[in-house]
C-alpha cells in the first residue's frame, strides 16, 4: 500500500500529465483554426479565393469528422490495453502531425500534394483529440482521491479555455513583430513548429505515469471486455446513459462553450461593431473569470451532488443566452458602448458554463462502469461535441441570415439547453460517491 506521500506525488504527477498534454492538444486544435484563412492562400489554389476559403474551413471541419472514429477506436483500445498506453498514443500523434503541419510545403511548391497532406495530417489531429479529451477523463478520474473528484478533476476543463488564450496570443504577438508578409511566408509555421517543445514535455510527463489503479484491479480479476464498443451498445443501462451524455451533459457544455467564450467573441465584432481588440478583451476577462467559477463549481459538486450543479447549469444556460445577448446589442450600440454592462453581462454566461465544466470531467467516468468505461465516454462526449456544438456555429449564422435579425440564431442553443434540461431532470442520476471500480 502507498504512503500517503507517495500517493500524492502520484496523483500531482497525474494531474500534470493529463492538464499538459489536454492543454497541448487544445492548443494545437485552435491553432488551426485561427490559421484557417491564411491555409486558403497557401494550401489552395489560388484562382478562386472563395472556393479556396472554403477548402480550407472543410480541412478544419475534417477533424471534428473524424473525432468520434478516433473515439471509438482508442476508447476501444484504452479498455482494452489499459488509459496510460493509449493515453501516450494520443498525445504522440495530434503533437507529431501538428508539428508536420508546420513543415508542409505549400501548393506553390508542390502543388495538390499541399493539400492532401494537410488533410491528412488534419484527420490525424482529429483522431487523437478524440481518443484524448475521454481518455484523460478517465484517467485522471480513476486516480482522484474520494470525495474530491470533483474539484480534483475539475482542472481539465481548463484546458480548453487556456489552450485557446495561448493560441490567440501567440497568433497577434506574432502578427504583431512581423510584417504581413513575412507572417505569410513563414510566420505562421511558428505556433506548430512550438508545439515540439509541447510534445517533448508532455511525452516525458506521460511516461513516468503508472497505470490506473482501477484498470489494474480489472486486470488483475480478468475483468476486461474483449469488445468493449459492442458491449456499451449492448447493455441497455450503458448505452440509456451514452445518450444522456451526447444529448444533455456534453451538449449543453458545448453549446454554453460555444455561447459563452465562441460566439461573444464574434457577436462583438461582427453585430455590435465593437474594435476587434476591444472585444477579444471583454471576452478574455470573462475567460479568465471561468478559471475560479470551474473549480468552484467542481468543489460545489463534491458536496452537493454533481445532478443539482449540472442541472443548474442546463436551467441557467437556457434562461440567460437569448437576454444576455440581447444586452449586449443594446449596450453596445449605444453612442458610447457601456464596457461596465457588457462586462457584467459576458460574466452572467460564465456561471452556467462553470456548473457545466466543473462537475462534468468526473461525472463522465462516474455514469459507466469500469470495463468500458473509456469507450462509453469517449464516443457520445465527441459526436455531441461534433455534431451539436460543432454545428452551431452554421446554426447560429444560418438562421440568424434566414430571419433577418442577428438573435434569431440563439434559439438553436436555447432550445437544446432547454431539451438538455429536460431530459436531465428525467433521467440524470446522481453519481458522486459511485465507486470506480465496479
Amino acid at each position: 500500500m502507498s504512503s500517503p506521500e507517495t500517493q500524492q506525488t502520484i496523483q500531482k504527477k497525474v494531474v500534470i500529465a493529463a492538464c499538459f498534454g489536454t492543454f497541448l492538444e487544445w492548443y494545437d486544435f485552435l491553432t488551426f483554426a485561427s490559421l484557417a484563412i491564411y491555409f486558403s492562400v497557401l494550401f489552395f489554389p489560388s484562382g478562386d479565393p472563395v472556393a479556396a476559403l472554403l477548402a480550407s474551413l472543410g480541412t478544419f471541419g475534417v477533424g471534428m469528422i473524424v473525432r468520434p472514429l478516433g473515439a471509438a477506436l482508442f476508447g476501444s483500445l484504452g479498455d482494452r490495453h489499459g488509459r496510460r498506453t493509449i493515453f501516450l498514443v494520443t498525445i504522440i500523434v495530434m503533437g507529431v502531425s501538428t508539428v508536420c503541419v508546420g513543415l508542409l510545403p505549400t501548393y506553390e511548391q508542390v502543388g495538390l500534394l499541399a493539400p492532401a497532406l494537410l488533410l491528412l495530417l488534419r484527420m490525424l489531429q482529429g483522431l487523437s483529440v478524440g481518443g484524448e479529451i475521454g481518455g484523460a477523463a478517465v484517467y485522471l478520474t480513476e486516480h482522484a482521491p474520494e470525495g474530491r473528484r470533483g474539484l480534483y478533476t475539475s482542472v481539465l476543463q481548463l484546458m480548453g479555455p487556456l489552450g485557446m488564450m495561448a493560441s490567440t496570443l501567440q497568433i497577434i504577438a506574432l502578427q504583431y513583430f512581423l510584417s504581413e508578409a513575412d507572417f505569410k511566408a513563414w510566420g505562421w509555421r511558428i505556433p506548430f513548429l512550438l508545439s515540439a517543445l509541447l510534445l517533448v514535455v508532455s511525452i516525458k510527463s506521460r511516461m513516468n505515469l503508472h497505470e490506473s489503479p482501477v484498470f489494474r484491479h480489472l486486470r488483475e480479476k480478468n475483468g476486461l471486455a474483449k469488445t468493449p464498443l459492442r458491449d456499451c451498445f449492448r447493455d441497455r443501462q450503458t448505452l440509456g446513459r451514452m445518450g444522456l451524455l451526447f444529448f444533455c451533459i456534453s451538449a449543453g457544455g458545448s453549446l454554453l462553450f460555444f455561447s459563452a467564450q465562441v460566439y461573444t467573441n464574434v457577436f462583438l465584432k461582427t453585430v455590435v461593431n465593437l474594435p476587434a481588440a476591444q472585444a477579444g478583451a471583454l471576452v478574455m476577462m470573462s475567460t479568465l473569470a471561468l478559471f475560479p467559477a470551474t473549480l468552484f463549481c467542481g468543489w460545489l459538486s463534491d458536496r452537493i451532488g454533481r445532478r443539482p450543479v449540472l442541472l443548474a447549469g442546463l436551467i441557467s444556460g437556457a434562461l440567460t443566452i437569448y437576454p444576455v445577448f440581447q444586452g449586449l446589442l443594446h449596450y453596445g450600440q449605444q453612442a458610447t458602448p457601456d464596457t461596465a454592462m457588457i462586462t457584467l453581462l459576458l460574466l452572467v454566461l460564465v456561471i452556467p458554463l462553470a456548473c457545466i465544466t466543473g462537475p462534468q470531467t468526473a461525472t463522465l467516468p462516474e455514469l459507466f462502469p469500469a470495463r468500458t468505461r473509456y469507450t462509453a465516454v469517449a464516443l457520445p462526449h465527441n459526436l455531441s461535441a461534433g455534431w451539436i456544438g460543432g454545428m452551431s456555429p452554421f446554426m447560429v449564422t444560418w438562421l440568424g441570415v434566414h430571419f433577418g435579425d442577428p438573435l434569431a440564431g440563439l434559439w438553436y442553443p436555447t432550445g437544446l439547453l432547454i431539451l438538455a434540461a429536460l431530459i436531465g431532470l428525467f433521467f440524470l442520476p446522481e453519481v458522486r460517491n459511485r465507486p470506480l471500480d465496479q
